[in-house]
């Protein structure tokens, strides 16, 4: 029996759907699914109605998938594919696997020879290094930084020493409550010439990205609370 296909499905970044998000190419795979692995069911409901899928919702098999799931849980979750079943994946906003715990589960698909295929739609990491001008062919993603104080103040020394380093752009984020805080750790802890980029709301009516020094803007702070954002961070030459 011929496996079934694991597609990676992207979601929103917050902003209205529409065909400039989620092209029709993904949305008509989408519209054929009745299995999905998410992040959170309500959301996943919300953006299947948003891009107009076909079924009834209450004959659609969601299996969850967060960062509660327990390690030995998860490749339980592709025993529908071992029979042939397709499935999608998506994670709460933004692409699955990228700062997302639906990773553990594409690793598993690999292993199991599971056919994996990403789907077209938007990443806030990608479009904010877009936007940046800052080193595109060299950069490195984080992720999440310490919650710790002292243990995110190292961290960013380290990023702004690789920087310069390795002429790389540090890419990381944060959840939109601790957005100040870090901006505060930022600001604090970084030399004045360091260049950073702040990625907010990207994709909503209420998109923001600026790049400056570190000096540049202590004196214009912007106000990031309940922003989704990305920072970027970058002492190269060019």
């Amino acid at each position: 029996m011929a496996k079934g296909t694991l597609y990676l499905v992207p979601s929103s970044l917050g902003a209205p759907l529409s065909g400039a998000l989620i092209p029709t190419a993904t949305t008509s795979i989408v519209h054929r699914l009745d299995r999905f692995v998410v992040e959170n069911p309500k959301a996943a409901r919300a953006y299947l109605h948003a891009i107009g899928y076909p079924r009834a919702l209450q004959s659609v098999v969601f299996e969850v998938l967060d960062e509660h799931t327990p390690r030995a849980a998860v490749a339980a979750l592709l025993e529908p594919l071992e029979q042939g079943h397709d499935a999608g994946l998506m994670s709460e906003a933004g692409c699955p696997g990228v700062a997302d715990p639906g990773g553990a589960l594409v690793r598993h698909a690999h292993d199991a020879g599971i056919r994996v295929v990403p789907l077209v739609g938007p990443s806030s990491i990608l479009l904010a290094l877009m936007a940046s001008g800052l080193n595109g062919q060299r950069f490195t993603f984080h992720g999440y930084l310490p919650v710790s104080a002292e243990e995110r103040r190292r961290r960013l020394i380290q990023l702004e020493t690789a920087a310069r380093r390795d002429d790389a752009t540090q890419i990381f984020i944060e959840t939109p409550y601790r957005n100040e805080t870090l901006l505060d750790a930022l600001m604090q802890t970084c030399r004045d010439d360091t260049l950073l980029c702040i990625a907010c709301d990207l994709t909503r009516a209420t998109e923001s990205v600026c790049m400056a020094t570190i000096a540049a803007w202590k004196q214009r702070r912007p106000d990031l609370k309940g922003r989704p954002t990305v920072f970027l961070l970058y002492r190269g030459a060019s």
